[in-house]
């Protein structure tokens, strides 16, 4: 059966609860935490570097839950979400590609804000190159990433860096 290239909201909600990848395997975050709606795009060959991209989206509404706390009066996304969004893809993608163990967030080069996703916002895109994919006893993905608000890119993060790790207790 060929590797799926494309992932809806059910697809997503069930990597949340270890069905995707098998159990202790890659997990999105759940409800809230998870930032998109889809994945539209993932290969492992193509991107910037010619290590594989991942293109996914999440549907903006005014009533998402962000939008009420942060800030009142002044609703914006918060730019660490965005920035999760990214290594949650990361992290997703090193579990596509067959990768055992719990996804975590190892670190960034470089972040940039340039913009802002207000209640207004249609879509956000995010996009990610990789640089990097290890794939020994550690499993590792390095990227840069990219995110746009109705076509407008406002986020940009070097070197985003998330690995595999079969025993987290360490941590």
């Amino acid at each position: 059966m060929p590797q799926k290239n494309s992932f809806d909201k059910n697809d997503l909600i069930a990597c949340g609860n270890g069905e995707l990848f098998g159990e202790g395997n890659a997990r999105l975050p759940s409800d809230n935490m998870l930032m998109m709606d889809r994945v539209i795009k993932i290969t492992e060959e193509g991107g910037k570097y010619g290590k594989g991209e991942i293109i996914a989206e999440l549907d903006i509404t005014p009533d998402l839950w962000f939008f009420d706390c942060h800030f009142k009066s002044d609703p914006v996304m918060p730019g660490c979400l965005g920035l999760d969004a990214m290594w949650q893809l990361i992290g997703f993608f090193l579990g596509w590609a067959g990768g055992p163990g719990r996804g975590r967030a190892l670190g960034v080069g470089e972040v940039k804000f340039t913009g802002q996703v207000l209640p207004t916002a249609k879509k956000v895109t995010y996009r990610i190159d990789l640089k990097r994919v290890i794939k020994r006893k550690l499993f590792m993905g390095l990227g840069d990433g990219v995110v746009e608000v109705d076509g407008k890119k406002i986020y940009e993060a070097n070197d985003l860096k998330v690995g595999l790790f079969t025993d987290t207790s360490s941590f």
